[in-house]
């Protein structure tokens, strides 16, 4: 039957990914992905042309669609609906300082996270707003309304034919929405950009934004409101609670379903909403696969030989460990750190570089797992394994090892572009639950754990600063 099918589209830092989904039981029927321009500040209209390019003629076989787009993204836009700057992506930490005065200004990071979920770093859109504020005050002066990247891609499937619209899971990655309340904080917007500017519509959890014209035979395009990709993540894995998700991409990212919201007054978790009506803490990192990237440019090798090379080496690398923040850091929250090397001596191998670059990212997520899990006070559970870097042969022989648990590993998928489409499919049902698709299964890895590795990661960790923002200033 014509228009059943759904889409599902990620627009990530990377690139826009496509997937078209029979929703009578998720599988995917085809998948596309187009690239997106690098750097940390981008003209958001390229993501329209990748989006349009990515999904093609779909739209004429589909009765819904659905965006998830990276979190946090300053999409800020004129009279004309045009952007006023380049878009300052989530790993943009110009912000870093504006992030630190807008926290004091709401009366430190607990009355902050009690506002709206999160202490605010470098990475949430009001920081942003206030760069421009006092970097840019011509541009600053022209905005009208802001968006975040999903629902700036959302807003162009629509032709711009209603009011932009977004969920409570993205907008609570803002630092100007109270996700307890659903509800905008106008007056956090304002204090960030200076003066008053418009934000999109919320859209209920799995409610239709917008429905488009019929087609020839009287079916319609019902748009979903779309989410924040983590969120999008979390529905494409139907995690539940007492889960965590750890996805390795360019960030790191350990996330959690919860039935209570989480305002972590240190910082270390963010209390997001999910896309289902409950919550999403988590910790992300700033640095993730690109780790391996580095490591496998100084090797001079691709991430296979990277991979065989961290194999052949021995736990805790001959003695070498790396603290791998080397594009600044979010969890702990150091936009302005560098990475770090300590251990190394003559007797230092390839294989040693190799390894301590893999043990580096995953003691990195182990934390962002036991920080999720203490705030949450979930200690069960599954723990998740996603994301591209889950290739590397040596990420999942190590992951159980540094994690110190079994860890699951989802079969191979664009997991973000799924949730968008099983957010699609609940919308054009109009049911009070998304769909029930059966699970495609997970390999289990197991290996012994390697606390020691860990223990060397955090001497480092907090021989070279303080773990939170609280603890440095206090």
């Amino acid at each position: 039957m014509a228009h059943t099918l759904v889409v599902g589209i990620d627009s990530s830092t990377t690139a826009t990914k496509a997937v078209l989904v029979d929703p009578a039981d998720g599988q995917v029927l085809d998948r596309r992905a187009v690239r997106h321009p690098a750097g940390t500040a981008v003209d958001p209209r390229h993501w329209l042309k990748a989006c349009d390019d990515a999904v093609g003629d779909w739209l004429g076989r589909a009765g819904a669609v659905a965006v998830a787009g990276q979190q946090h993204g300053m999409v800020a836009l004129d009279g004309a609906d045009e952007p006023v700057h380049d878009a300052l992506l989530w790993n943009d930490t110009r912000s870093a300082q504006a992030a630190r005065d807008l926290v004091d200004e709401m009366g430190g990071p607990q009355a902050c996270a009690d506002a709206v979920g999160s202490v605010l770093v470098a990475s949430f859109t009001a920081t942003k707003l206030r760069w421009l504020r006092d970097h840019r005050p011509d541009a600053a002066a022209r905005v009208e309304r802001v968006m975040l990247p999903h629902d700036f891609v959302s807003w162009h499937l629509t032709g711009r034919a209603t009011e932009p619209f977004t969920d409570r899971g993205d907008a609570s990655g803002t630092g100007y929405f109270d996700a307890r309340r659903t509800v905008w904080r106008h007056d956090l917007a304002e204090r960030a950009l200076g003066r008053p500017v418009a934000l999109p519509r919320v859209v209920e959890d799995g409610a239709a934004a917008y429905e488009a014209a019929a087609y020839e035979d009287g079916a319609g395009l019902v748009l979903a409101g779309g989410t924040g990709d983590n969120m999008g993540a979390a529905l494409g894995l139907a995690l539940l609670p007492g889960d965590i998700a750890v996805s390795i991409g360019t960030s790191g990212v350990a996330s959690a379903v919860s039935t209570t919201p989480v305002a972590d007054g240190t910082g270390a978790v963010t209390g997001f909403a999910d896309a289902t009506g409950r919550y999403l803490p988590m910790a992300t990192t700033m640095n993730a696969a690109g780790i391996l990237d580095l490591h496998a440019r100084l090797l001079g090798v691709d991430h296979a030989e990277l991979g065989r090379l961290a194999l052949a080496s021995s736990p805790g690398a001959g003695g070498l460990t790396v603290l791998p923040y080397y594009g600044g850091e979010r969890t702990p929250d150091r936009p302005d750190a560098t990475g770090t090397w300590t251990g190394m001596t003559p007797a230092t191998s390839r294989e040693d570089v190799a390894r301590a670059a893999v043990e580096a990212l995953l003691c990195a997520l182990a934390d962002a797992v036991d920080l999720v899990r203490s705030r949450t006070g979930e200690t069960e559970g599954r723990v998740l394994l996603i994301g591209g870097a889950t290739a590397n042969p040596a990420v999942r022989a190590l992951a159980p090892a540094v994690l110190g648990t079994p860890v699951h590993l989802p079969v191979p998928a664009e997991y973000v572009a799924l949730g968008a489409a099983r957010q699609a499919a609940w919308a054009r049902a109009g049911t009070d639950a998304p769909p029930d698709w059966p699970s495609a299964g997970t390999q289990v890895l197991e290996a012994d754990p390697t606390p020691a590795v860990r223990g060397a990661y955090a001497d480092l960790r907090d021989r070279t600063g303080a773990w939170t923002r609280t603890e440095r200033t206090s």
